[in-house]
C-alpha cells in the first residue's frame, strides 16, 4: 500500500470530522427538539457542533493550537460553506436540473474543497507555512491566547 502524503493525511482527518459534525449536529438537534421549536433546536445544534468542529479541526485534522482569534474566526468556514452550497442547490436544481433532494448532497460534496482551503488557512496561521499537523507544530503566535482559554 503506498504511502499517503501528510496533505492527504489532514485532508482525510478533514473529512473525518466532517463526519463527526454531522453526527453531532444531528445528535443535538435531535435531543433539544423535543424542548423547544424545531428552529431553535436547529441553531443551538448548529452553534454545538460548530465549537466541536473548531475543536475537532485545531487538534486533530491541523493539530495546531486554538486561540481566541481563530474561535472567532473559524464561523467564517460556516457562511463559505453555507454560500458554495446554497449556490450550488440553486445551479444544479435550477439549471442542471437535478432532483432537489440529491442536489444538496452533491452541493455539499462540492463545497468541501472550499471549506478545506478555508479552515486550513485560519487554523494554521500561526505555523509557517501553514503545515500544521504535518510535522505536529502546536507554536501559538505571540498576542494570541493559550489554548486553554478559547472556550
Amino acid at each position: 500500500m503506498p504511502k499517503l502524503t501528510p496533505q492527504l493525511l489532514q485532508i482525510v482527518r478533514f473529512a473525518l470530522v466532517g463526519a463527526v459534525n454531522t453526527a453531532t449536529f444531528y445528535g443535538f438537534y435531535l435531543a433539544l427538539h423535543p424542548l423547544m421549536p424545531y428552529f431553535a433546536a436547529y441553531s443551538a445544534a448548529f452553534v454545538l457542533s460548530m465549537i466541536g468542529s473548531f475543536f475537532l479541526n485545531t487538534y486533530f485534522t491541523y493539530r495546531t493550537r486554538p486561540t481566541w482569534r481563530k474561535f472567532f474566526l473559524f464561523p467564517l468556514t460556516n457562511v463559505t460553506n453555507y454560500v458554495v452550497t446554497s449556490i450550488g442547490v440553486y445551479v444544479f436544481v435550477e439549471w442542471v436540473g437535478m432532483n432537489d433532494k440529491v442536489a444538496p448532497l452533491v452541493a455539499a460534496a462540492a463545497a468541501i474543497p472550499f471549506t478545506y482551503v478555508l479552515s486550513r488557512r485560519i487554523l494554521t496561521r500561526d505555523v509557517p507555512g501553514g503545515t500544521a499537523g504535518d510535522a505536529g507544530n502546536t507554536a501559538g503566535t505571540a498576542g494570541e491566547e493559550p489554548a486553554t482559554t478559547a472556550v
